[in-house]
């Protein structure tokens, strides 16, 4: 499915993107598009279908970039992007930092399966970063708590 979404083919391009949107939410999924997980596994299916699912959704306030971390290795160091997948938010050439309750806040590095969930945490980051918010709360909790 990453297919139907942009990629980004170099820092430059990442740094662009996040720069040029004065008004959208920036979202970035940095990952492999050639890793075998993508056709066969369940983590690239399920978090590329839910990005391109939800694009058209969330056109009007935000905006999915997708980037191969092995084409584009400029931003692992910078960013720890060292899982497989991982999608992280910017608005106005700022990192939005997201409260999901797993300790990592800097990112989400699992699977989202439900399309309607992920539009949920999108809406709530934009409202916190037009309010000028650096950190916004998450609307469920991800801890591992409410996993089992």
């Amino acid at each position: 499915m990453s297919y139907l979404l942009p990629h980004l083919h170099s820092g430059w391009a990442v740094d662009q993107a996040i720069l040029a949107e004065e008004e959208r939410l920036v979202l970035i999924r940095f990952g492999h598009d050639w890793d075998e997980t993508f056709i066969y596994g369940l983590f690239y299916y399920f978090m590329d279908e839910v990005l391109s699912g939800v694009a058209e959704t969330i056109k009007n306030f935000a905006v999915i970039y997708l980037v191969d971390i092995t084409e584009v290795p400029d931003f692992n160091t910078m960013y720890e992007l060292y899982d497989t997948s991982t999608v992280m938010f910017f608005f106005r050439n700022k990192h939005i930092i997201i409260d999901l309750g797993t300790g990592n806040n800097n990112k989400i590095n699992w699977a989202m399966k439900d399309k309607q969930e992920f539009v949920d945490i999108v809406e709530t980051v934009y409202r916190g970063a037009r309010k000028g918010r650096g950190l916004v709360i998450a609307p469920k909790d991800y801890s591992t708590k409410y996993r089992y």
